[in-house]
């Protein structure tokens, strides 16, 4: 499966901050779901927030968009940070060291509907950022 922003090119982490939708696209020819999406982002080994998209089904070599919701402990806190680094990975100066900024994404999708199965997935927030501003999906 792949996933990026609903708007190609527009993707900010504050903006995830404040909610908002995911396209995802199934790559293979049969019918996948999910129980669970997670996108936890951590600065310093400290979770800054996770965003979560709802359960859902998509059918084979299509795509569909999905709204999630965000949620932090100390929103005002993380919105902060995830402006300073949309700033820096859109060529500004560096103020917090990008290497200590981690995403983690969990999926939660039974195999055949019924035995349970969870993938994690760790990357750096540079590469999330740019994942999730692809232009295109295989779908497109």
């Amino acid at each position: 499966m792949e996933y990026r922003w609903d708007t190609p090119g527009e993707f900010t982490f504050f903006t995830m901050s404040n909610d908002g939708k995911i396209e995802f696209c199934n790559t293979l020819p049969f019918w996948t779901s999910f129980q669970k999406f997670e996108i936890s982002s951590f600065y310093q080994s400290k979770l800054l927030g996770t965003f979560v998209v709802k359960p859902m089904s998509l059918n084979p070599l299509s795509s569909i968009v999905q709204e999630g919701t965000f949620s932090s402990k100390e929103l005002s806190a993380a919105q902060h940070i995830f402006m300073t680094f949309d700033f820096e990975f859109n060529g500004g100066n560096i103020r917090l060291d990008p290497t200590k900024f981690i995403i983690i994404t969990s999926i939660d999708t039974p195999i055949l509907g019924i035995i349970p199965y969870s993938t994690t997935n760790q990357i750096s927030g540079f590469e999330f950022d740019k994942m999730m501003n692809a232009e295109n999906l295989s779908c497109n």
